[in-house]
């Protein structure tokens, strides 16, 4: 896994988050930077406790003029169940169809599984990836460490 090259295009996609809304990524471009999240299953147990952990501290993350958005290749409807279960209040994209093609775009999609792997994107105001990190799938992000890249972009 390589991933994208830092300082180069983030591929733009529209997916539907857990509502049925599409969201684009380029729809964000000149206002906010955008935090791609993208996460292995909803309701598996780092995942969930991943999400959580954004739902709670996502006024931190907004700060920044940030949109947070989780990617994973669950379809809508249980993604919906995931952000009603757990009180997950940002867009949770569903890259189910076709299956796991922005992931694929990311080079974050692991065809063993059939999802993402758990790596997260910034993309700046311009569309350009501005750093990334890969984790294992069992191993939690560190948001911390996540806020502090995004306050360096905002700088």
């Amino acid at each position: 896994m390589t991933g994208l090259a830092i300082g180069g295009p983030a591929p733009d996609f529209t997916l539907r988050d857990q509502f049925g809304q599409d969201i684009t990524l380029s729809s964000y471009a000149g206002s906010k930077a955008v935090l791609l999240l993208f996460y292995p299953a909803a309701f598996s147990g780092v995942c969930t406790g991943e999400m959580a952990g954004i739902r709670d501290r996502l006024d931190e993350f907004l700060t920044f003029d940030t949109e947070v958005l989780g990617v994973s290749t669950d379809p809508v409807y249980a993604l919906r169940a995931f952000a009603d279960q757990d009180g997950l209040n940002f867009p949770l994209l569903s890259d189910f169809w076709p299956h796991g093609a922005v992931a694929q775009a990311y080079d974050v999609f692991d065809d063993k599984r059939g999802s993402a792997r758990r790596s997260s994107y910034i993309v700046d105001r311009e569309g350009l990836v501005r750093w990334s990190v890969h984790n294992a799938n069992p191993d939690g992000r560190d948001l911390s460490e996540h806020l502090r890249q995004l306050r360096d972009i905002a700088d």
